[in-house]
């Protein structure tokens, strides 16, 4: 049986904590949409197919200065599509630079089809993480 919108979720916020290691994308479909709509000015903020997201995001997480050390869930909220969840959550981190601990807010719309994820539009708080980093 295909893993459900909340599996899926939950073995995201799993492979978050600690100190972000190269993601595999096995959890994406080849085809997935990735978008960040609230982006900083300048940086991309939609990625299409599984390998343009990982040749992005693997060298960013390698040079990310934070160790995550929670992913708190608020609230995942079911939709009218079965496979399309919102969720609510928070990513407490602690800076490898300067130690200090910070947590921001994010929203997600998760769309997952045959166990994998097809689209994922996650709503982060860019002032919040960039006040983190210092």
């Amino acid at each position: 049986m295909d893993a459900t919108p909340h599996e899926v979720f939950h073995r995201m916020q799993q492979q978050w904590l600690g100190h972000p290691a190269p993601l595999t994308g096995d959890d994406f479909a080849d085809d997935v949409i990735i978008e960040t709509p609230f982006a900083a000015p300048g940086h991309q903020n939609r990625f299409e197919g599984k390998q343009q997201f990982l040749d992005f995001a693997n060298p960013q997480r390698a040079a990310f200065p934070v160790r995550f050390d929670g992913c708190r869930t608020i609230a995942i909220h079911d939709t009218t599509d079965p496979n399309t969840i919102i969720v609510e959550y928070e990513l407490t981190g602690t800076s490898t630079k300067t130690n200090q601990q910070s947590t921001a807010a994010f929203i997600s719309v998760l769309t997952v089809q045959h166990g994998k994820i097809t689209r994922w539009r996650e709503y982060q708080n860019t002032m919040a993480i960039l006040q983190a980093l210092g």
